[in-house]
Parts: structure tokens; C-alpha cells; sequence
């Protein structure tokens, strides 16, 4: 039996260039409120946001921004294997800063030497400025302020309308913003670009290159993920399944987090934004993973696929002329219709009236799957997925009902209309030609005028001498 999942698959996205579609939404209410001012829990195999908060909401992004600088990176270096030599008066002037707090090292020294690819593990790790400033002026062409004009018209192409960048390390700027929306819609598209989820995924890595002048210790140089939720001697926050992606702090802007988990063949993608960063006695907090572990949790628990229109339901029927034996022709789905379910809310709530049809009326014969229209099932005023509704079984002419509605129909008919159109014309000509034959007929048959008709005989003269005088 063809099954139809009503979101569009993940799989969609699947070609790296291509703007990501945007996310069906239904928001089911969670069961534990999450403390972060802004959220989004996105079911990755079939792009449904099961749960938003405050989702269009601008927030400061932090580090979150080095998604987009790998993504811009990503797409414009041709050879990631690129070996640069790291210069401190690259990001150096980063450190005056009043919010010393939010900055972040990956232990990388000036004369380091590094491929593009450690600068990226580096920087999705660690959230070091060292790594995420010299790729933005490497592949700015020495320029970051090049760079970050191409973090901007990647969002513009992207459709990320509440987003803005000032600089790819993520540091506070007013005048940088962005969404949890957005941030989803990003993260969904860097998933499609060759090396992101490489590079944004792993607990640890360890540069390719030793820089041993730097770094006697080779073997101790290595980064972590500061997603403890991947950390599994963290007894409170670790989560089995846990994958990256980014994590983000600022002192103005709170603890943010991107990050997907996956249980079951089941994936979803977590968006958090503006947790506080401590308590009202000033201890350290950290809410963002426990928002992200209650809606993992909640997800994976509550979430199954279900069948909500079944390929064999009757959904309506059609009055059908001329037929033999029923008048109608009772209509069902063209294909099954599945999509992800919360479990405590009974699917005949869902809304299954909006038909439309074709055509208001059919005229047999009807074939057996033969198309009538649609049907649109939604919840709450969303939409849960469109599919094809076709005849149940064929209805047969009978000879007739329509031998007689061609009878009375046939005066109506164009080719009545151009028969009689036709007969009119001949009709014409035809008179025409008898009025003609006519004239000509009794042109030749009138009577010549007795003057042209007998000949003129002169009178004979009389002789001289002759007759009675002789």
C-alpha cells in the first residue's frame, strides 16, 4: 500500500545550493515548560516543527553565527586541505572588548599552522575567535568585513528575514540579530553542505597538523565539543544520541543551543535561545540543555507516525447523468496519508471537509480511478497534507438515458448550429440559382416584335402601255 507523508521529506533539501523549504508547523503544547525565551523542536525526517516558542522573536545569536561562517566557507574554498599560517593581528584587536567573558580559544598560537579544515573543527567546537576570524579573512580575500557581506547575501538568499551579521565570530553586536526560526532554517541548510555536520558533530578532534614548536604535547592538543550533552561523564546533561551542533554564550545574550538527537530512526533538531546565564544568587544555570533534554524527551515519547487518511476511506461522492443503475460515484483517496502524530490528541479531531472537486456534476461512463479532486486535512487551522481523491469502482452509460439526452440535445449542439448554418447557405444559393435559371428561361422564349417577324416585299410597278389603254 503507497504511503503519502503529508510534510515534505528532509530529503528535499537533499541538493547542496538549494533554498530549504520552510518547516510545516503544528506546535503541540509541551509537557514541562522550557525556560529559554525562545525555541524551536523541528522533526528532521519529515520537516515538522512539532513545538515553537516565541520562534520569530530577534535574539542575539553569540557564536551561533559560526554556522553561517562554515557554511560561507564551506562554499567557497576549493581546497580545504589549505594550509594557513595563523597570524595573531588577525584577531588580536578582538580582545579589547567589555565583555571579556564571551570570548573563546581553541589554544592556537601566532605561527600555528593549520588547514582550513582544523580551523573549521576549531571553530564549531570550541567557538574560538582565532579559528572563526582567519577563515572569515582568508576567504575574504584579507578582508572579514568582505566576508561578513557574504554571511548576509547567503541569509538574504536563504530567506532569513529577521537575520543579520556583523562579524563571523559571533561576538556582542547590537546590530547583530537573528531568530529561532531562522536559525532552524540555516542549520537545516548547512546539514546539506558537503563537511558541515562533519565538522559540527563530533565530541573531539585533534588538529591534523602537530605545530610541535607551539605545542610540545602534541597528543594533548585536542578540542572538545562544549555540547555536554555529548559528554557522557556529565551524569546531568548527558543525552545518548546527541550530535553537536553549536553552542553560544554571551553575556548580553544568554546561553543559546543547536543541536540534534536521534533515537529510533527518529531525528530532531533543537533551537534555543536567551537562557539566563545564572540564577537569581548568581550560580551558573544552565537551562538551555535542560530545555533541550525535556523536548527531546517529550519528542521521542509522544511522536509516532500515524495513518490519519486511509487509501480506503470514502471521503464523498459525486452525482453521475446517464447512468445505468446508480446515480453517483462514491470518491476515496488516490494514496494513504501518514503523518507524525502527537498521541494524546485523537486524530479524529482532525479536519477532513475540505473537498474540492473538479467538476460539481460527471456523466458516465465513470472508470474506476479516475480523478475528482482533492482532499485537505489540517488541525488547529494548519494544514497537514493535500492528496488526490478518485472513483471508487466504474459507472456504466446506459444506452437510453443517453440515446435521449442526445435527442434533446442535439438542437443545442454545435453541430446543429453549423448543420443548419450549412442548410441555410445551400438553401440560399439554391434560390439564388432558380431565380436565375428563371430570367434566363424567359429571356429566350419572348415572342419577336411582327415588324422583324415578316419580311418587307416591295410593290411591283406598273409598265407603261399595258392594260386597258392599249
Amino acid at each position: 500500500m503507497k504511503k503519502l507523508i503529508a510534510a515534505v521529506c528532509a530529503a528535499g533539501l537533499a541538493l547542496a545550493g538549494a533554498v530549504p523549504m520552510a518547516a510545516q508547523a503544528m506546535s503541540f503544547p509541551l509537557k514541562t515548560p522550557i525556560q529559554s525565551e525562545s525555541a524551536m523542536l523541528i522533526n528532521l525526517d519529515c520537516n515538522t516543527v512539532v513545538h515553537e516558542k516565541n520562534a520569530d522573536t530577534k535574539q542575539m545569536p553569540g557564536p551561533l553565527v559560526n554556522i553561517m561562517t562554515a557554511v560561507v566557507c564551506l562554499e567557497n574554498c576549493e581546497n580545504l586541505d589549505q594550509e594557513v599560517t595563523i597570524h595573531e593581528s588577525v584577531f588580536e584587536d578582538l580582545y579589547v572588548t567589555d565583555y571579556p567573558d564571551d570570548l573563546r580559544f581553541a589554544d592556537i598560537e601566532d605561527g600555528d599552522v593549520l588547514t582550513i579544515t582544523d580551523l573549521l573543527y576549531a571553530m564549531m567546537l570550541t567557538s574560538s575567535i582565532e579559528a572563526s576570524q582567519t577563515i572569515a579573512y582568508t576567504i575574504g580575500d584579507e578582508s572579514v568585513g568582505v566576508f561578513v557581506e557574504m554571511m548576509n547575501k547567503k541569509a538574504e538568499e536563504l530567506g532569513l528575514e529577521n537575520t543579520h551579521f556583523t562579524n563571523p565570530t559571533g561576538m556582542y553586536d547590537e546590530n547583530q540579530y537573528t531568530t529561532a526560526r531562522d536559525i532552524a532554517t540555516l542549520t537545516q541548510y548547512a546539514l546539506t553542505v558537503p563537511m558541515f555536520e562533519t565538522v559540527s558533530t563530533p565530541f573531539s578532534y585533534k588538529p591534523s597538523v602537530p605545530n610541535p614548536h607551539s605545542h610540545p604535547n602534541t597528543d594533548e592538543w585536542v578540542w572538545y565539543h562544549s555540547n555536554t550533552m555529548m559528554d557522557e561523564s556529565s551524569e546531568e546533561y548527558y543525552y545518548p544520541g546527541t550530535r553537536g551542533i553549536k553552542t553560544a554564550n554571551l553575556e548580553r545574550g544568554g546561553r543559546n543551543i543547536v543541536t540534534i538527537a536521534s533515537r529510533d530512526g527518529n531525528n530532531y533538531l533543537a533551537v534555543l535561545l536567551k537562557s539566563p546565564l545564572s540564577d537569581a544568587d548568581g550560580n551558573n544555570i544552565y537551562y538551555h540543555l535542560t530545555d533541550a533534554i525535556s523536548m527531546f524527551n517529550w519528542a521521542f515519547s509522544h511522536f509516532s507516525y500515524q495513518v490519519i487518511l486511509a487509501d480506503s476511506a470514502e471521503v464523498g461522492e459525486l452525482p453521475v447523468s446517464l447512468a445505468e443503475g446508480n446515480d453517483y460515484v462514491l470518491a476515496k483517496p488516490k494514496e494513504e496519508l501518514t503523518v507524525l502524530w502527537y498521541d494524546e490528541i485523537d486524530i479524529s479531531t482532525i479536519n477532513k471537509d475540505n473537498i474540492v472537486w473538479y467538476k460539481d456534476q460527471l456523466q458516465a461512463p465513470v472508470k474506476k480511478g479516475d480523478l475528482l479532486g482533492q482532499v485537505t486535512l489540517a488541525y488547529s487551522g494548519e494544514e497537514l497534507g493535500t492528496v488526490d481523491i478518485i472513483a471508487v469502482s466504474d459507472v456504466e452509460r446506459s444506452f437510453s438515458k443517453y440515446n435521449m439526452y442526445a435527442v434533446t440535445k442535439f438542437p443545442k449542439s454545435d453541430w446543429f448550429k453549423k448543420a443548419l448554418a450549412v442548410s441555410c447557405v445551400l438553401c440560399a444559393i439554391y434560390i439564388l440559382f432558380c431565380i436565375y435559371s428563371y430570367i434566363v428561361f424567359k429571356s429566350r422564349s419572348k415572342p419577336l416584335k411582327p415588324i422583324y417577324a415578316v419580311p418587307k416585299v416591295d410593290k411591283p410597278k406598273k409598265k407603261k402601255g399595258s392594260g386597258k389603254d392599249q
